[in-house]
């Protein structure tokens, strides 16, 4: 199961680490038993999507120039030879259409930390170096 420190869920979602502090001590964001805290990566992903959705509450909405995003695997669907990867990063939803083979070699699933380069019309995925 994939885990994510507080500093680095915190870089994921755009936020500060004392926000995910908090909403760890609201119950918004589960924690795993190590020291120091842990959160699940399926549940960070959950969150990562709920707070875009409701970018009104302490989410800041935040804009960039470049054309990569750095973000959580939301969804993964195989479908024979093609598979479809949404990334939450921050506030964005990316949508990725690619082979069924890359997202079996890259090891792309639920709570991964992926990077998502834009050209034009073309998503590429690869994994985000920690």
């Amino acid at each position: 199961m994939t885990t994510y420190r507080v500093a680095r869920a915190a870089r994921l979602l755009g936020v500060s680490d004392d926000s995910v502090r908090r909403w760890i001590d609201q119950g918004l964001l589960p924690v795993t038993d190590a020291v120091p805290a842990e959160i699940p990566g399926e549940a960070l992903a959950a969150f990562a999507v709920t707070m875009a959705n409701d970018p009104g509450d302490g989410f800041e909405h935040r804009s960039s120039a470049r054309n990569s995003f750095v973000g959580i695997v939301t969804r993964v669907q195989v479908d024979g030879v093609m598979a479809q990867v949404d990334i939450q990063a921050g506030p964005h939803r990316v949508v990725s259409l690619l082979s069924a083979e890359a997202v079996r070699e890259l090891q792309l699933e639920v709570g991964t930390t992926a990077r998502a380069s834009v050209k034009a019309t073309n998503v590429v995925v690869e994994l985000a170096g920690d």
